[in-house]
């Protein structure tokens, strides 16, 4: 008989343990899943701001040479990523082919002028940033003038802006209920054990020795949640990369890395802790307390 209550409280025991796994994995797969949309977000709205280009329009009669020479003082500016010069036959290649037609036949000839695209860093690619590149470039007499879609600009950051603190509003809420849903789940995980803590305490164990085993358990059901989690955000990677293959060019493996970490830190640490205070709590309840 007693054999039998003991095979029947280690069941239970078993059962609450990978109950709270897998709690403790679901809630750091949901903390690490919005840490993945805040990463993809960041690097989408990075990617965003980089591929708004300003088209630096050079007078007809610049000498090609000198034209490259502009181009390459204009990558030398430290906020410049990238520049493409195009040709008048460039771009009336170009234009043809967005028209649909030849209209030089029309013409008799071709009245595009020769540019440079500038492709500005993300920090810089905001008002303030191209004005003052404008004014810095300005002075070359072979800019005869800068063409850029200012209404964009200011949508574009405005509606990042606006997404970005939602995102980070949201990220906050959901790490405030991971905290308390994982708290909670080990508060109940240690509520089946406070008869054993107090009989441990009862003939004569110190509360540091009653802890160590389960601050022990505690720590690696933070680690084992976080792994299971980490193997849940890697699947929903892979799907997400097999529906949108688009998403790849926004991927970040050292973000992705610190992402894991963090996940397999926090459910350590939350584990930890809740563990730490459920077992202090029934240390120092009196026995009559614990039938309540």
């Amino acid at each position: 008989m007693e054999e039998f209550e003991v095979s029947t409280s280690s069941k239970k025991t078993k059962s609450v343990y990978v109950s709270t796994v897998i709690s403790i994995a679901l809630v750091l797969f949901m903390t690490g899943l919005l840490g993945l949309i805040l990463v993809h977000a960041r690097n989408l709205s990075r990617y965003v701001k980089e591929n708004i280009v300003l088209n630096i329009i050079v007078s007809d009669g610049a000498n090609e040479s000198d034209v490259l020479s502009l181009q390459k003082e204009i990558d030398a500016n430290e906020a410049v990523l990238r520049t493409q010069y195009v040709s008048k036959e460039l771009a009336a290649k170009n234009l043809q082919t967005d028209l649909g037609e030849d209209f030089i036949k029309f013409l008799g000839y071709n009245p595009l002028l020769p540019s440079i695209d500038v492709y500005l860093k993300a920090d810089y690619a905001n008002q303030a940033g191209i004005q003052t590149f404008i004014k810095q470039i300005s002075d070359n007499t072979m800019v005869k003038e800068v063409v850029y879609q200012d209404s964009l600009i200011d949508m574009v950051n405005h509606n990042i802006r606006i997404i970005g603190i939602i995102i980070l509003a949201f990220a906050g809420i959901l790490l405030i209920i991971a905290v308390a849903l994982i708290n909670n789940t080990i508060r109940l995980a240690i509520y089946s054990e406070r008869f054993i803590i107090k009989s441990m305490q009862m003939v004569g164990a110190t509360k540091s020795f009653i802890r160590r085993p389960f601050l022990g358990y505690g720590i690696a059901h933070g680690l084992l949640g976080g792994m299971i989690a980490i193997i849940l955000l890697l699947a929903t990677l892979y799907f997400g990369q097999q529906q949108i293959p688009e998403i790849v060019m926004l991927r970040n493996y050292f973000e992705f890395a610190l992402i894991f970490v963090g996940i397999i830190g926090l459910g350590i640490l939350i584990s930890g802790l809740s563990t730490y205070f459920a077992v202090s709590k029934y240390l120092r309840l009196r026995i009559d307390d614990l039938y309540r």
